[in-house]
């Protein structure tokens, strides 16, 4: 039997972050991927990093995406410096356009809202946007710039986490299926492979994105489900778009400042399963948005097209801590933010693990929600 300190199951984004903050404290952690590393949702992500909740839903995960924002700049420092790896982290802000019903009132909505949660928004005057963005397209009749926002290439950031990962002392194991957790009572002492493997740990942390459901011991503290979205990839051969775009219909994400230009675009929220596929109808709807953000874009080769299936849960916030299950942790659930809570969540579940407590209130992330809402409906059933 293998043992380590920390056995961690799922190695994209969230899974990778945490197995980095914890290698850094001297921990002996394993990574375990059912396929190649980092090559789920987070290889499929567009890398937007913006706090602002996009429903009602959304607005208790706000401080938490605050906090990791905040993060970010040491986060992605710490990561360089290790692997000499560029991860296309850009400051700067996004241009938030609105082109469709009342804007004027929408305008005043994001406004207010964007202040009373404590995230600067400052809307501005159309002649302003276009002189901010050049690019912006005709079609537009309210926008407001959000300068705290930032953007990160999310595949080169994966490749950078890994060989950090890897240099502060965490063993990676790709291809190795994780398929149930060991217990010992009533606590979890490990998790055994589809091979037939074990691996023994004083902290099992199951951060698998949807595929969490799939592992029945994890399944009732994080049921999961996926939700595809579709991307494409762009080469612009016209004047660099300088910042991230987005409207109510999409958004245009510059991966650099070349001439030409690599962006990304996105995006569809699908139910659809585990079925991973590009449909005319998704690029159709990705890029009406492009062409109607920047029509400049009308001319752009596409490079590539992809989709991945994020991780969303029945109240669509994370699923973060530890369970009733004495060692077992859960860090998943992070639907379209798991780019931008990477950090805070490397870092609230290394406080749970080397501490017992966490720097920040996560009673409402925990994966108790679920086992007390079961208990509930089945106390109203009878």
């Amino acid at each position: 039997m293998n043992t380590y300190d920390v056995v961690i199951v799922g190695g994209g984004i969230i899974g990778g972050s945490i197995a980095f903050e914890l290698a850094q404290r001297n921990l002996r952690v394993i990574v375990l991927d059912r396929q190649e590393l980092m090559h789920e949702a987070s290889w499929a992500a567009a890398g937007m990093l913006s706090p602002a909740p996009d429903c009602p839903a959304d607005i208790p995960l706000v401080p938490l995406g605050r906090a990791s924002l905040a993060l970010y700049p040491g986060f992605i420092d710490a990561i360089e410096d290790s692997s000499e790896i560029s991860t296309g982290y850009r400051t700067g802000g996004t241009l938030e356009v609105l082109c469709h019903g009342d804007t004027e009132r929408e305008l005043s909505t994001i406004v207010a809202l964007h202040h009373g949660l404590g995230l600067a928004c400052e809307p501005l005057p159309l002649e302003e946007a276009h002189e901010m963005e050049p690019a912006l397209g005709r079609e537009a009749r309210a926008a407001v710039f959000l300068p705290d926002e930032a953007s990160v290439n999310p595949r080169s950031l994966s490749a950078a986490l890994l060989d950090a990962s890897r240099m502060a002392g965490a063993e990676l194991s790709p291809r190795t299926d994780v398929v149930s957790l060991i217990k010992d009572k009533k606590r979890c002492a490990g998790v055994k492979t589809a091979a037939g493997e074990t691996f023994s740990a004083g902290h099992v942390v199951v951060a698998a994105g949807c595929w969490t459901s799939q592992l029945s011991d994890a399944a009732p503290y994080a049921p999961t489900r996926p939700v595809r979205g579709q991307m494409v990839a762009l080469q612009h051969a016209g004047k660099p778009l300088r910042r991230v775009l987005r409207s109510e219909r999409g958004y245009i994400v510059p991966r650099d400042q070349a001439t030409p230009q690599n962006l990304v675009a996105g995006s569809t929220i699908e139910n659809v399963g585990y079925e991973k596929a590009v449909t005319s109808g998704g690029l159709e709807q990705i890029l009406g948005a492009v062409n109607e953000l920047a029509p400049s874009l009308a001319g752009a080769e596409i490079l590539d097209t992809w989709s991945g299936l994020r991780p969303g849960t029945p109240d669509h916030l994370p699923i973060l801590g530890p369970t009733d299950t004495e060692g077992l942790i859960i860090a998943t659930g992070h639907y379209r933010n798991g780019i931008l809570l990477a950090p805070v969540t490397a870092k609230l579940i290394t406080e749970w693990i080397t501490e017992g407590r966490t720097s920040l209130n996560c009673e409402d992330f925990s994966p108790l929600r679920f086992l007390r809402g079961n208990v509930d409906r089945s106390a109203k059933a009878q």
